[in-house]
C-alpha cells in the first residue's frame, strides 16, 4: 500500500513530501464525513450507511498512509504494531463505540496535527473492518484516485457522476466482480473503470 500511495501522491505533485500538506487537516474532515454517513442527529431520522463508512475509512488510511510516509515512519514494526492491535468486533456498543472512535481518532490527530495509528486501529475494530479487508479496499480506491487524476479531477474537468451515479458505487460493483486476490486485481479493477467510464459518458 506504502508503494501505490506514494506513486498516486506522486501524480498529484511529483515533491509532494516537500509541500507541506496537511495530511492531519484531510484526516478529521474525513472523520466527520464518516460521521455523517454513519449517522449523529438527533433531531432526524438517518440510516446508516456502512459500506460509505468503510469507504471513508480508506480515505482516512490513504491521509494518514501519506502522513505517515512523509514522517518515515512506514516500516515492519509499523505493521506489527497493526497486526497486534487489529481486532475487529462484530460486538459491542454498536454507534456509541463507532462514534467514540471517530471522535477519538479526530482528537488525537487534531491534537498531535499528526495522524494516530493505533486510534485508527481502534476504529477500525469498531466498524468492524479487518487489515486485510482495508487491504482490499485501498487498493479499489487506489486505483480510482489514479483513474481521477488520469482523467482531469485536478484540474477540475473531471465529474464524479457517470449513469447517474458516482464513481465510488461503480467502483464498489465493479470490485465486487473480480477477485481481490489475483495479482492482476488493480490492473483488471482499472481497466474495468475505464470501460465502464467509456461507454457511460
Amino acid at each position: 500500500m506504502a508503494v501505490l500511495q506514494d506513486r498516486h501522491n506522486r501524480e498529484v505533485h511529483p515533491e509532494w513530501r516537500t509541500q507541506g500538506y496537511a495530511y492531519y487537516r484531510a484526516v478529521w474532515i474525513e472523520c466527520a464525513e464518516l460521521l455523517d454517513h454513519y449517522g449523529w442527529k438527533w433531531w432526524k431520522r438517518q440510516d446508516a450507511n456502512l459500506e460509505h463508512v468503510r469507504l471513508e475509512v480508506v480515505d482516512i488510511w490513504h491521509f494518514g498512509l501519506s502522513d505517515l510516509l512523509r514522517a518515515e515512519a512506514v516500516d515492519g514494526a509499523l505493521a506489527d504494531r497493526m497486526r497486534v492491535r487489529s481486532a475487529p468486533s462484530r460486538e459491542g456498543n454498536g454507534g456509541e463505540d463507532l462514534r467514540a472512535a471517530v471522535e477519538a481518532l479526530a482528537l488525537s490527530t487534531l491534537g498531535r496535527r499528526a495522524f494516530d495509528v493505533d486510534a485508527f486501529v481502534d476504529l477500525m475494530n469498531v466498524v468492524p473492518m479487518s487489515l486485510d479487508e482495508l487491504h482490499d479496499a485501498y487498493i479499489g480506491k487506489n486505483v480510482l484516485n489514479s483513474f481521477r487524476q488520469a482523467h482531469g479531477y485536478r484540474d477540475g474537468s473531471y465529474v464524479k457522476t457517470w449513469g447517474g451515479r458516482e464513481d465510488n458505487e461503480h467502483l464498489a460493483e465493479l470490485a465486487a466482480q473480480l477477485d481481490a486476490g489475483l495479482p492482476s486485481y488493480a490492473e483488471d479493477l482499472k481497466a474495468a473503470l475505464e470501460a465502464r467510464y467509456a461507454a457511460l459518458t
